[in-house]
């Protein structure tokens, strides 16, 4: 290569141009998305306004889509129910401000779904920067809202106020979710610790995704020497923003207060055998199926370990006594044979 310009230098250069390229046309296309909101937040508040103003009806907004559509015929936005959508943002955010940022940083369909699905702007903007910091797609944001996520977080009870210093105490109470949704499981009513446990590692994308963001997944029934004895961790992960472990034990039934000692016999051990000098302490999360509120606060007063209790769901299932009320197969079949059967010798007599 010539200008003494050696392979290696060159491959460098290239390797950083195109990655400044790829940054560029990220924000350009944050640019032009932030753009496009805002430019439909300016034409609903515009409607809105001459609705409010000056008595124009409903009507307007159907002669507007079609001269707009007439006008602008290679833009796909302007129809009767987008510019309705259009009319309903500018209705609930007054301030410029919140539409660029951050309901401008996810897309149009993105910010209709939080208009459709919720009445709070509170709900809707934390539901917008949660969007922008895990990358959501629109499925996965209405999945999110539909599963409570905003009511679920931060809800579990812990002891990490005084286990743990600021501001990572307030870091890992809002990691924790109380209850956890386990909707992509089903499990029968025999089903132990370690059927739970399977399964979850079985489906391991859809449990990392109810976690959250950060969990990195280091393995199950996890191993640990202590003096010659034998112990397993249910899940063992680490979480990249909090830079510490965090231990998972499953239990199938209700939290006993025996759990937080075992827990904390686990941390403790993991913060000595696998902790690096720069981690933060390990953390402790017990799942169970249920909890007491007050047996769970009196097991975690005296415990000097990050401990969190939080509950699980399961996907909804038929009561046992519901599902053998149920009609068979064949008694359905039986049930419209003789309704066909009816209607054959209605249309019959008719015809007579």
């Amino acid at each position: 290569m010539k200008d003494n310009l050696s392979l290696g230098d060159y491959d460098r250069f290239l390797q950083a141009l195109k990655d400044r390229i790829r940054t560029a046309q990220v924000r350009a296309s944050l640019a032009v998305n932030r753009e496009l909101v805002l430019l439909y937040w300016q034409i609903g508040r515009e409607i809105l306004q001459r609705q409010q103003q000056q008595g124009w009806g409903a009507k307007v907004i159907e002669k507007l889509a079609k001269d707009l559509r007439l006008e602008f015929p290679q833009m796909k936005g302007f129809s009767r129910t987008n510019l309705l959508y259009m009319r309903a943002f500018a209705e609930a955010y007054a301030d410029e401000l919140i539409v660029q940022a951050p309901l401008g940083q996810i897309t149009w369909y993105h910010n209709i779904a939080l208009l459709d699905k919720l009445k709070s702007n509170a709900e809707r903007l934390w539901y917008a920067k949660q969007t922008v910091e895990n990358g959501w797609s629109r499925n996965i944001l209405v999945h999110q809202i539909e599963s409570r996520l905003y009511h679920r977080t931060g809800g579990a009870i812990t002891n990490f106020d005084r286990a743990l210093p600021k501001p990572q105490s307030e870091l890992a109470q809002q990691l924790l979710k109380d209850p956890y949704n386990f909707d992509f499981l089903v499990l029968n009513k025999e089903a132990q610790e370690r059927d739970l446990e399977k399964a979850l590692v079985a489906h391991i994308r859809d449990f990392l995704m109810e976690l959250g963001v950060g969990f990195a997944f280091v393995g199950s029934q996890y191993h640990l020497e202590v003096q010659g004895d034998d112990y397993y961790i249910d899940l063992l992960f680490y979480h990249l923003k909090l830079r510490c472990y965090v231990v998972i034990d499953l239990k199938i039934g209700e939290f006993q207060p025996e759990f937080s000692g075992k827990m904390s016999f686990y941390v403790s051990a993991v913060d000595d055998l696998l902790r690096h000098r720069d981690d933060g302490p390990t953390i402790g999360i017990i799942l169970c199926k249920g909890k007491k509120k007050i047996a769970v606060e009196y097991a975690l007063r005296d415990v000097n370990k990050p401990i969190g209790i939080s509950t699980y769901q399961l996907q909804d299932t038929l009561p046992e006594s519901l599902q053998t009320s149920l009609p068979t197969l064949e008694q359905l079949e039986m049930e419209l044979n003789a309704v066909v059967l009816e209607i054959e010798t209605t249309s019959d007599k008719n015809s007579e």
